[in-house]
């Protein structure tokens, strides 16, 4: 093949890529190249790890960001919930939004904007936070509407929670079910193509997912830190739980295991996912949220986050990096697959 040509290193991507996050291997050897000189960075960039901590002295300061590029409809809503999922990951509370507000060329009107406008002021006052700032415009050349939001979080010193402090051994519990997010994109983005092939009250009530169960997972978290005490927290996104598990191992640098019969698949989730042939282990799953803790406190956590009518199931552990990441299914281990492209993305 010859030598890469003189502005490429040996060993770059040569080829082009595929829609979604980039492979964790280009991400990482990227961020390797620009080594962090402020003391006060307490979290850094790196694949697994979703939101930057920073050192204020008596508190941490947690910043994230994240656009919103499959959603159209209540893409305002999606934008603050799914940015303050990754600030409450981290045992922060989401306090400070600004959004970024890019409108193709082709249908851009004031209404459309109005309705972004609102709807990010209702998931704002839901969580108890503001925004206060941001960017919107006309953008030419622009297919679909983008939102990219900006949140900031504090976390006392106290009560900080990372991927280091996973553990082999620590159990893997998932609230609510999967996959959450995408049942609620697939009802409203193909709304069209579903119907009469599945009863209305399913479409609508997987439509209405993003309220009820929500896609939110703050409260999740909260409850879980009031109850026990939380190693790892990950926020299962693009890509599915699948992909949220290697997240969170390659993060915390341990390995997994995770049973394929005790992952709770949402039934609108396994209707949809078997129709269109997707695999619901690899679609979005906002609104689910994955907790690492000792297997001891798994009955102490059921019963709390059960108390506030938030389902839980014990999906795995995580092991020694060194015995790889596993799904078990049907008594056979095999290798847990990764979605660099969220399995939505076949549809959309």
């Amino acid at each position: 093949m010859g030598k890469p040509p003189p502005w490429q290193k040996e060993g770059e991507f040569k080829t082009g890529l595929l829609p979604g996050k980039l492979p964790p291997d280009i991400l990482s050897r990227l961020l390797r190249e620009e080594p962090i000189r402020d003391p006060r960075v307490r979290l850094g960039p790196g694949v697994g790890l979703d939101a930057a901590v920073l050192d204020m002295g008596d508190r941490y300061l947690i910043a994230k960001t994240d656009p919103i590029t499959q959603a159209t409809d209540l893409i305002g809503w999606y934008a603050v919930h799914i940015n303050a999922n990754d600030i409450a990951c981290l045992g922060g509370k989401p306090r400070w939004f600004l959004a970024t507000i890019l409108l193709p060329e082709s249908g851009a009107e004031e209404g459309q904007i109005q309705e972004i406008f609102r709807d990010i002021h209702r998931a704002c006052t839901a969580l108890e936070m503001v925004l206060v700032g941001g960017h919107t415009e006309v953008t030419p050349g622009l297919e679909r509407l983008i939102v990219c939001g900006a949140m900031l979080g504090e976390a006392p010193k106290d009560g900080l929670v990372t991927p280091e402090g996973a553990r082999p051994k620590d159990a893997l519990v998932l609230t609510k079910g999967v996959p959450l997010e995408a049942v609620a994109i697939l009802a409203r983005e193909l709304r069209g193509d579903l119907e009469g092939k599945f009863e209305q009250r399913l479409l609508d009530d997987a439509a209405g997912f993003l309220y009820e169960p929500g896609i939110s997972v703050v409260r999740d978290a909260q409850v879980a830190m009031e109850a026990v005490s939380v190693h790892a927290f990950h926020d299962p996104t693009e890509g599915g739980l699948a992909t949220a598990v290697h997240e969170l191992a390659e993060a915390s640098g341990l390995g997994a295991v995770v049973e394929a019969e005790q992952v709770p698949v949402l039934e609108a989730g396994r209707l949809f996912c078997h129709h269109l042939g997707l695999d619901p282990l690899g679609a979005f799953a906002s609104g689910a949220l994955l907790i690492a803790l000792d297997p001891g406190d798994v009955p102490t956590l059921f019963s709390a986050l059960q108390s506030r009518g938030i389902p839980a199931a014990l999906i795995g552990e995580l092991r020694e990096r060194g015995e790889g990441l596993k799904l078990r299914e049907r008594g056979k281990l095999r290798d847990l697959p990764l979605f660099t492209q969220d399995e939505t993305g076949k549809v959309l």
